[in-house]
This record gives structure tokens, C-alpha cells and sequence, in this order.
């Protein structure tokens, strides 16, 4: 494989939701994960702690995750049950970030032939995050509950690193945070403590090109769009 320069490792990284069942090496795992962790963070505090789930235990923590979530499909009042440690999105939309949800949400869905009001297909697509995509690894990533705000900003360097170093090996990933939705479930099933929450969960493997789902990608607003220049 021809090596990427850092900029194609970070404009090729895209969230992939159809892997092939080739093996991730452990050695390669934990580069990934050694070169994650020279992120950025407050003071040096390195807040990341990494689970590594695949094979059998991978097998039986989807299908009791898809259980839950089937279970809820019919009964929404289950989805009091989880909860998930904190609030990834607003409680209440606004533009322009709603508008841009939309257009992710009815662009992927459109590709897929999933039309507004068919329910039982969006409960099957969305069941894939449960599924890991497909991926041999799924890596649960959690934090110290005690810790602040600023350590969920050191986080996000490191998954970053995490994504982009994957794209350098030939991989790829999906940054999941479908699964916050299920920590009860998880938390014990991974080992984790008390004194830990959720953060994330990511697929890790190699990206199925055959399948139409990863043909999707995702527009950017520019630069020029987003920024102000003080003089």
C-alpha cells in the first residue's frame, strides 16, 4: 500500500458502515492506540482509557445491545432505561445544525433507498451501529467521571489520531456514539468501573468497498464560511 501524507490520512477519513471480516492485528491495534495517545491534553493528564472488543465477546455484547434496542422499537417507554452519560447532542435543534443533520441524514438514507416514514428500514440501518458495522474490532472508549469538561476537548484529539492513524495502516473506522445509549449494558460487559462513563464506541477494520453504503460522503462547509479574520 502507498503511504498517505497526513493531509490525504485526514481528508480520506470517513465514517464507514460496512467492513470486510479481515483480521486487525493486535500489534497494529496498539500502534494505533501508542500513536493516539501522543494527543494533546491538559497538563499531561492522558484521560483516555481504550477496550478492545472483538471475536465471541464482540459477538454476544451486539446481540445483547440489538436485543435492547429491538426491545425499545417496540415498546418505547424502555427508553428510559438508557440513558446515556451525557448529552452528545442539544436537547432542542437549531439551524444551521439541524439543517445540516438533515442533509446527512436524508442524503445516506436516500442512497440507501430509505424513504421518510419507512420505519422498519431506518430500525435496520440504524441497528447496524449495534452490529459494529460488520467490523472485527470495536474499541469502547471511556473516561474518569471525576474529570472536567476539558478532558472530553483532549478526547476528541485523541480519537482524532486515532482515525487518521488508521487511514495511514489502511483502515478505517466509525466513531460511534450510538452506543452511549447503551453504557449499562456495555460498561459491565467490557470490565469497566464505577468511577467510569461511556464515551464513545468505534468500528475498526477494513472499509467493504463493494457495498454502496460507503459511497457516501459527507460535504464540508469551507473555510472561508466558517471563519473571521481580526485585525
Amino acid at each position: 500500500m502507498k503511504s498517505l501524507t497526513p493531509a490525504q490520512a485526514i481528508t480520506s477519513r470517513m465514517s464507514v458502515r460496512a467492513f470486510t471480516n479481515e483480521v486487525v492485528s493486535k500489534e497494529v491495534i496498539l500502534k494505533l492506540l501508542d500513536i493516539s495517545a501522543r494527543a494533546p491534553s491538559g497538563t499531561n493528564t492522558q484521560p483516555w482509557k481504550a477496550y478492545v472488543v472483538e471475536g465471541n465477546a464482540l459477538k454476544e455484547l451486539c446481540e445483547k445491545v440489538c436485543a435492547a434496542y429491538d426491545s425499545i422499537a417496540l415498546n418505547p417507554e424502555l427508553a428510559k432505561e438508557y440513558q446515556p452519560a451525557y448529552d452528545y447532542y442539544p436537547t432542542k435543534w437549531f439551524s444551521p445544525y439541524i439543517d445540516r443533520r438533515r442533509e446527512n441524514g436524508w442524503g445516506l438514507y436516500g442512497l440507501l433507498g430509505i424513504t421518510k416514514g419507512d420505519k422498519e428500514k431506518m430500525h435496520a440501518q440504524h441497528r447496524k451501529n449495534f452490529q459494529a458495522f460488520g467490523a472485527p474490532v470495536s474499541i469502547f472508549f471511556t473516561l474518569d467521571k471525576k474529570l472536567g469538561r476539558g478532558s472530553m476537548l483532549d478526547y476528541g484529539m485523541f480519537l482524532q489520531n486515532m482515525m487518521v492513524a488508521a487511514r495511514g495502516e489502511g483502515l478505517d473506522t466509525c466513531p460511534q456514539a450510538a452506543w452511549n445509549d447503551f453504557a449499562k449494558i456495555i460498561l459491565p460487559a467490557i470490565g469497566a468501573k464505577e468511577n467510569e462513563m461511556l464515551v464513545c464506541g468505534m468500528a475498526l477494520g477494513y472499509a467493504d468497498k463493494s457495498e454502496i453504503v460507503n459511497s457516501f460522503h459527507t460535504s464540508r462547509v469551507s473555510a472561508e464560511e466558517f471563519t473571521t479574520w481580526v485585525k
